[in-house]
């Protein structure tokens, strides 16, 4: 690493929290529309057994052209809801972590809050950290629930990638699904549950990118014939970055939680790739099987990633009352982060 680049680089480790919370109930909305491997090598020149050796991918979902991530949104909330027992008027926050909002105003958290009636919740958008933004808005919701006056968060995670990726682009079409992943999340009696400890961190790179539709390269009609609002994906500069940051940052949190690594239960990533979320559980020397994994029939879904593996635990009921696990992943940035918590 270079001086310059060590000055760029951002890195910051915490203790746990100590007002403790429980993930009270989850929920999960995947579009009906399904994309096999077999049907994007019609129009892309790539075959299943590139796209499966290469990803671990063989389908993924497809939002309906008509809806959006607010739809998304709100289809994953009601389950989530309904499984804590919490109505939408006694929510006090609803976050939304997405890099591919409605629209950029207003708030697609705002849009979230009033199509499900929780009029007296704080809306909060946590967008661009890309696929790590769920870390972001957990770590945000864990906070917030410190505070005396909130009791009850709704975090919302959800990526329609299908509406920035160029359908013609082998390298991104073959990746991304779209889908909406729910978290409940309450102040708890349960001593010690929530957040023991965290590690994030970012250092500036463009290998994600979507280059146009802001400030420094406004929309234009040149801007759209040239696929700039598209995302671009350097796939070297990723698996070098997430295969580098992903465990270094996990260590770090089970470290500062007082937990050898080994001793975590469980390991909800960001499903971004199979052979990523493999190589970084082998050089944790954590055995693959403590990661569940859902990227092979969603694809990459973004910031929903790691919490469709946590919603999938838990409707197994494999996640246990006092058991520790991680939340980890990285995003365009880069930005990464880990989450060390204890299930109540």
């Amino acid at each position: 690493m270079t001086v310059a680049e060590e000055q760029t680089l951002f890195h910051q480790t915490g203790a746990g929290l100590p007002v403790p919370f429980a993930v009270a109930g989850t929920g999960l909305h995947l579009p009906p529309t399904v994309v096999t491997n077999e049907q994007l090598t019609r129009t892309l020149d790539t075959s299943d057994a590139w796209i499966t050796s290469r990803t671990g991918i063989r389908e993924r979902r497809r939002l309906e052209p008509h809806l959006a991530t607010s739809d998304m949104c709100v289809a994953a909330a009601g389950p989530a809801l309904d499984s804590a027992g919490v109505a939408p008027a006694g929510l006090d926050a609803v976050v939304v972590a997405t890099y591919t909002g409605d629209q950029p105003l207003p708030s697609t958290a705002l849009i979230v809050k009033d199509a499900l009636g929780a009029h007296s919740a704080l809306a909060l958008d946590v967008t661009q950290a890309a696929c790590a933004s769920g870390i972001q808005a957990m770590l945000i919701a864990a906070h917030l629930l410190q505070n005396p006056s909130l009791t009850t968060v709704l975090l919302l995670a959800a990526d329609c990638a299908s509406r920035v990726t160029d359908p013609t682009d082998r390298t991104t079409g073959v990746f991304f699904g779209d889908a909406a992943a729910a978290v409940v999340l309450t102040r708890t009696d349960t001593p010690s549950a929530g957040l023991l400890s965290y590690d994030v961190g970012s250092q500036l790179s463009y290998g994600v990118q979507i280059p146009a539709g802001g400030s420094r390269l406004p929309t234009t009609a040149d801007t759209a014939a040239a696929g700039d609002h598209y995302l671009r994906m350097d796939g070297r500069a990723v698996w070098n970055a997430a295969t580098t940051r992903l465990p270094e940052s996990i260590a770090n949190a089970a470290r500062r939680a007082g937990l050898p690594v080994d001793r975590v239960r469980h390991f909800f990533l960001h499903q971004a790739n199979l052979n990523i979320l493999t190589e970084t559980m082998t050089v944790l020397g954590v055995p693959r099987e403590r990661a569940p994994v859902t990227v092979d029939r969603l694809g990459n879904t973004g910031s929903a990633g790691l919490f469709t593996a946590l919603h999938s635990t838990l409707a197994e009921g494999a996640l246990l009352p006092g058991d520790t696990y991680v939340l980890a992943g990285i995003g365009a940035g880069f930005q990464w982060g880990s989450l060390c918590l204890r299930h109540a």
